[in-house]
């Protein structure tokens, strides 16, 4: 896919889950940090944090849930900082992203990126997509992937 020189969203390498060789070790999102930030903000939303499960291959992101009045799943990419809500625990995400609540702030003020359902919903021909090897095109294309939140909050292998 060709660059888009008005992209609102750059790929970086490992953005799928996936590094070559020469970029060296791929960068991760410490799962005691992401959980320090889940209690944070759950004490932000006045509830509490339920379940949690820290990211296992092939899924590139960790989950859990802040339960109470404005219950949330929470997602957080593995090797970026980036941070998404949904309305329920899958393995893998299109379009299924909700805009972040008002309780999200305590994310941004950690360290993490949160990520709206606008930009989460983009379709790829809106996202420079160049780092994207001919791998993460094939996986794209089998898993009907369309949107940045499918190639960000993925399963495959």
């Amino acid at each position: 896919m060709a660059v888009d020189k008005h992209a609102t969203f750059t790929l970086p390498p490992g953005a799928t889950g996936f590094f070559r060789p020469g970029d060296g070790p791929p960068p991760e999102t410490d799962w005691r940090t992401f959980r320090a930030a889940l209690y944070a903000a759950a004490r932000a939303a006045g509830g509490r944090v339920g379940e949690t499960e820290e990211q296992s291959y092939p899924r590139t992101f960790h989950t859990a849930v802040i339960e109470g009045a404005d219950e949330r799943v929470v997602l957080c990419h593995v090797h970026h900082p980036w941070i998404a809500f949904a309305t329920e625990r899958r393995d893998w995400y299109t379009e299924e992203f909700l805009d972040p609540p008002p309780w999200a702030r305590t994310f941004t003020g950690l360290g993490f990126v949160v990520l709206d359902r606008a930009r989460l919903t983009l379709p790829l021909r809106a996202v420079d997509t160049a780092v994207l090897t001919p791998r993460d095109w094939r996986l794209i294309r089998s898993y009907g992937i369309t949107t940045l939140g499918g190639v960000l909050f993925n399963a495959w292998d």
